[in-house]
Formats: structure tokens, C-alpha cells, sequence
């Protein structure tokens, strides 16, 4: 028997050889592990603590057995004496994620109406930021439509497909197939909840069939937070995204497993039961309307976007940084030089960089006193306008082709009420959202190969004036050494992650969907790639302002002065060797919620107010 204890944020999995040991048993257990694990914490040798279950809520008596009020795989929090409950710790073990704190910044609602929805809107409701406002995907321009839809639905006499009729090879039965064949680890909370959103924006347009029934129980289990186990794996992207959207539909029918914050995994009906909610009944269509369509390659390729303009925009800061550090000249960046070639994406990455680079506005004393003394930088610091300019240019077009993939109905057949006709289509393919998506792993990877090799420059002596390794007593420390090859090792995955997933089809269902678009590896290969840029750019981050130690007691631009600063809030200069891996974490988180863009924003926009002779804005 196993049970997952929470202490002070941290799962710890606790075997329990002998179920009728006490509870109190279990939670010194847990204490002991935990102690284990952070040793820096000092905690009592007789700890008082209580035990919650996370089910129901309820608090456990230390002297019961394990057995009689806890289940194998069983989940519980742990409260030291004198903590107090952290809502954030409440999250499952496989279900947190660094990118998001789920569920602990609510700040409102936000309107579905099949029309608006944006990448950055369903990021937020993934996080938790927004509930779905109940009245507005049931205005009554829509409950015209979904009543008109449905209605018709329920006339009709004739067999359709997919409304009285089985799916593919099945479509001359009149047979409901099972779909529930997806493998993998479950999608992390944060994820079901823009899978589910994206689903409810989806029927919301009216042309799926699905009655107001169905769609005001899967906004009220969005509300509530009661989240289907949705296997990552087991898509090809072509009648959409079958699996996962089954497995959806399957636990918001009472079947199968659920989530939510306060019962965590376990039986789906015992979920909605706990909130209040009951399980939905299908109805004529609903049930190919529920699982056909484009949604999880489009809701994970929405995060992927975001966090790729948010990762775009700090690279221009970071490299600024690494220029500076390097002694490198800011001509390249004039104005004059981009306007002649004036792609969109290399013109603001010049002008970022004019921004925070040495000027009347912000001067550094680091190019006052040690003036450039090179004809021409390398291309990894002369040729960054044009090398992440066009990785932006890519982000844009990604972003324009998901907002339309988000607003759009996706599903088969689509019912068109008004002219009384079912109509069976294409429009599940997911051949848009994966080949926008391949293009963004293969234009946001260059953001981590360039910055792998402004890191080695940083760190070979050979190539610029610094220490090798960028530390003192070299041979007794080794510095950035490893750290670079940990770069080179994230770059070097992404080389093959960035192989085109759409450029692939296999035929499936007995030849019937005989070309698949591959969309949701393209989606989930897409973030692996993504989350590795982040994590180079990390370690660029730390790699410069630890040379810019070797300056002081000169100093840089404002912009980039305060990025310093920023960054030695957390991690401290490099003295001697320690272990690095906490640094390029805590460096990563910065860069995941944006603080090294805010945290030169009002530099930049100084810079643009006082140079009016450029033409885009810096954000």
C-alpha cells in the first residue's frame, strides 16, 4: 500500500508495509522523508502535526489504523503545528506544473462566445486567472442557434452519420463506438481546464448540435474545476483529436476519473457529486459532437505560443546583456541599417536593443571606458535583429493562425439548422494548428541555438577578455563549464524535436481517414521545445551577469543594471563551485512569469518617448 503525503508543498510517496500501522505512524513517516529531503529545515524531534484527507477534507485521527479510513494510491496533507494551509500546496502529485500557481489568482470572469477567444485568454482560464461568465455562451443569438440546431437534430428520420449512426469504418452501423484508447500520462490540471474552455468555446458557436443542457453542464464542471483524466497520447490529428477529447467527455459523463482542488483523482461521478453536479446524458449527436475536433492540439499549442512571445521578448534583453558583457558595438542596431530591410520582427529587435544598449539616454560606463576595439562583432551579437527577428515574425503568424483555429467549428457533421441539412465535412483535420506548430518549434529553437553560442563565448577566453568558465581559480572550479554543456545538450534534442510531425501520415480507420495531420505531437513536441529555449536562456541570464562581475566596479545601462538586480534577488555571484541546477531553475521561473521583460519595460519605453523617429513599439 502507498499513500502521497503533502508537507509543506512536497508529495512525498510513502510505502506502508503494514496497512494497520497508525496514522501517526504515517505522518512521522512523511516528516522523516521530508527532513531527508530539506535538510536546512529544522524541525522537532517530537513534531505535532495534523493529517487531512484530500478527498473529502476531512481531518484523520492519528491513532486509527492506515487501512480503516485510507485506500491504496490515497492522497493526504500534512499540517505542521504552527503552519498554516496553503492553498497552492493542495495540487496533486503529476499535476503541478512551474509555468503555472493553479487556481490561486482568481480575478474574475471572462465571456466565451465562439467568436473572441484568444491564445491568451484561454492561457489565463488554464491558470485559473478567470471562471466562465454562465450567461454569455447562452445569449440569445446563440441559444437561438443551439436550440435551432438541436432541434432539428431530434427531427430528423433519416440515418446520419455520427447522429444515430457509428463513427468510420462503424458508419453504417447505428452503434456507439468506444473511443476511450488514449496512453500516456494525464494532461496536468492547468491543461484539462484549457482543453474543456476551448470545448465549451467550440459548441458554443451552435453548430455542433449539442443541446443547452449539455453545454451549461460542462461550463458549470469548468467552473467548479472537476477535470477529466485526459491521456496526453494517442491523437493523430485527424478526425480531430479523438482520444483525448473522448476522455473528456468520458469523466463529464460520470465514467472513468476526475480532479478537482479539493477531492483530487478519483471517481468522476464521486467529483460532480461533491460539486453539486450531475453527469451528462447524451443525446442525438452529442456524442461524436464532444469528441471531434481540433481542441487539445489547439489549447496546448496555445500555451506553447504564449510562452514563446513571452520567451522572444527577454531574449532581446538577455543578449542585449550578453553584448554588453562582451564588449560588443550597438551600430549594428541603427535604424537605418533595418529600414532598408524592413521585416516587422527585425526592425523591433533593433530597436529593443537601441533601447537598452549604450546611448545619451542610458549610458554605460562599461562602453565609455573600455570602447570597442573590433571591426565587426560575431553574427551571434551583430545578426541578433535579424536571427530573433524572424523567430517573432514566426510567433505572430502562429498566434493569427491558432485565434482563427480557437474560434472555429471543428467538428462533423456540422448542422446548419437554418437551411435544415446536416453537412459532413473536413473541418477536424488538423493539418492548420500542426504545420503552424512545427513552424514554431523550428523558428522559437533558434532563440536557443544562437544563445548557446553567445553562452560558449562567454565562457572560452579564447573569445573574448573574461575568465574561462567565468570564474575565478580556474582548474580548482570549473564555472559555467557544465552549464554550457547543458545548453548545448537542450539545443541539441531540440534539433530533433524539430522535425516536422505533420510532414507524417499514417492511413487509420480501415483507410477511411487515410490522410492525419499528426497535430498533437506537433502541439506537445512544440512546448518540449519551448520549455528547452526558456531553460538556455537561463543559463545565458546567469552566464552574463556573473560576467559582469568581472566589470565592476563599472557599470552598465540602467535597463540592464536593474535585470542584474533583478536576477541577484535569487541567485548569487559565482565564487566557487556549487551546485548550479537550483540557479538555472530559479533563473527559468523568472523568465517564465515575465519579470525580466516588466523589469526593463519602463526603460523602454522611456527610450521610445524620447526617440520619435521609430516607427514600432517596443512591446
Amino acid at each position: 500500500m502507498r499513500v502521497s503525503v503533502c508537507v509543506r508543498g512536497d508529495w512525498l510517496v510513502v510505502p506502508c508495509g503494514d496497512p494497520s500501522k497508525s496514522m501517526r505512524w504515517l505522518g512521522l513517516e512523511a516528516l522523516r522523508r521530508y527532513a531527508r529531503a530539506h535538510p536546512s529545515e529544522v524541525l522537532s524531534s517530537q513534531p505535532s502535526f495534523v493529517l487531512k484527507r484530500c478527498v473529502d477534507g476531512g481531518l484523520l485521527d492519528v491513532e486509527d489504523s492506515i487501512s480503516s479510513v485510507l485506500s491504496d494510491n490515497d492522497f493526504v496533507k500534512l499540517r505542521i503545528h504552527g503552519d498554516t494551509w496553503d492553498r497552492s500546496h493542495d495540487l496533486l502529485p503529476g499535476c503541478m506544473y512551474p509555468f503555472f500557481f493553479f487556481l490561486s489568482y482568481f480575478m474574475g470572469y471572462i465571456s466565451l462566445d465562439g467568436n473572441s477567444l484568444t491564445t491568451a485568454d484561454l492561457v489565463s482560464l488554464g491558470k485559473g486567472h478567470y471562471k466562465i461568465k454562465h450567461c454569455t455562451p447562452l445569449t440569445n443569438h446563440l441559444r437561438h442557434v443551439a436550440f435551432a440546431s438541436f432541434d432539428f437534430l431530434n427531427l430528423c428520420i433519416v440515418v446520419v452519420y455520427g447522429v444515430n449512426t457509428g463513427f468510420g469504418k462503424f458508419a453504417r452501423s447505428v452503434v456507439l463506438v468506444c473511443v476511450w484508447a488514449g496512453v500516456g500520462a494525464a494532461l496536468i490540471p492547468e491543461r484539462t481546464r484549457m482543453l474543456l474552455a476551448l470545448r465549451i468555446n467550440t459548441l458554443a458557436k451552435g453548430y455542433s448540435g449539442v443541446s443547452l443542457e449539455t453545454l451549461q453542464k460542462m461550463l458549470s464542471a469548468f467552473n467548479a474545476s472537476c477535470l477529466s483524466w485526459v491521456p496526453e497520447k494517442g491523437t493523430v490529428g485527424a478526425s480531430g483529436d479523438l482520444a483525448p477529447l473522448a476522455h473528456l467527455a468520458l469523466g463529464l459523463m460520470g465514467e472513468g476519473q476526475m480532479w478537482s482542488p479539493n477531492t483530487g483523482w478519483t471517481d468522476a461521478r464521486t467529483v460532480l457529486e461533491g460539486h453539486g453536479l450531475t453527469p451528462i446524458s447524451l443525446k442525438p449527436k452529442e456524442g461524436l459532437a464532444l469528441i471531434n475536433g481540433t481542441q487539445m492540439m489547439s489549447s496546448l499549442g496555445a500555451e506553447a505560443v504564449e510562452r514563446a512571445e513571452a520567451i522572444a521578448r527577454q531574449a532581446d534583453v538577455i543578449a542585449a546583456l550578453t553584448l554588453e558583457v562582451l564588449r560588443g558595438t550597438n551600430k549594428a542596431f541603427d535604424n537605418d541599417i533595418h529600414a532598408v530591410r524592413p521585416h516587422a520582427g527585425q526592425i523591433l529587435v533593433a530597436q529593443r536593443f537601441r533601447a537598452l544598449l549604450h546611448s545619451d539616454i542610458f549610458p554605460s560606463a562599461i562602453a565609455e571606458e573600455k570602447p570597442y576595439d573590433r571591426v565587426q562583432d560575431a553574427y551571434t551579437l551583430r545578426c541578433c535583429p535579424q536571427v530573433h527577428g524572424v523567430a517573432n515574425d514566426t510567433i505572430a503568424f502562429v498566434k493569427k493562425i491558432l485565434n482563427t483555429e480557437l474560434n472555429s467549428s471543428t467538428d462533423n457533421p456540422l448542422v446548419f439548422a437554418e437551411r435544415g441539412i446536416t453537412i459532413s465535412g473536413g473541418n477536424f483535420h488538423g493539418e492548420y494548428p500542426a504545420k503552424a506548430l512545427d513552424f514554431l518549434s523550428i523558428g522559437v529553437h533558434e532563440l536557443a541555438s544562437i544563445s548557446e553560442r553567445r553562452i560558449e563565448r562567454m565562457c572560452n577566453p579564447s573569445l573574448s577578455d573574461l575568465p574561462a568558465f567565468l570564474v575565478k581559480e580556474g582548474g580548482f572550479n570549473s564555472g559555467f563549464m557544465i552549464a554550457h554543456c547543458t545548453a548545448a545538450a537542450l539545443v541539441s534534442e531540440n534539433k530533433v524535436l524539430c522535425h516536422p510531425a505533420s510532414v507524417d501520415s499514417l492511413s487509420t480507420s480501415a483507410a477511411t481517414e487515410d490522410h492525419v495531420s499528426m497535430g498533437g505531437w506537433a502541439a506537445r513536441k512544440a512546448l518540449r521545445v519551448v520549455e528547452h529555449v526558456e531553460q538556455v536562456l537561463a543559463i545565458e541570464l546567469l552566464a552574463a551577469c556573473q560576467a559582469l562581475e568581472f566589470f565592476r566596479p563599472l557599470g552598465t545601462t540602467a535597463p540592464l543594471e536593474r535585470v542584474y538586480e533583478l536576477l541577484r534577488t535569487v541567485v548569487r555571484p559565482w565564487d566557487k563551485d556549487r551546485v548550479m541546477s537550483s540557479d538555472i531553475e530559479v533563473a527559468h521561473k523568472l523568465l517564465l512569469e515575465e519579470k525580466v521583460w516588466k523589469a526593463v519595460l519602463p526603460y523602454m519605453e522611456q527610450y521610445k518617448d524620447s526617440h520619435r523617429d521609430h516607427i514600432s513599439s517596443v512591446d
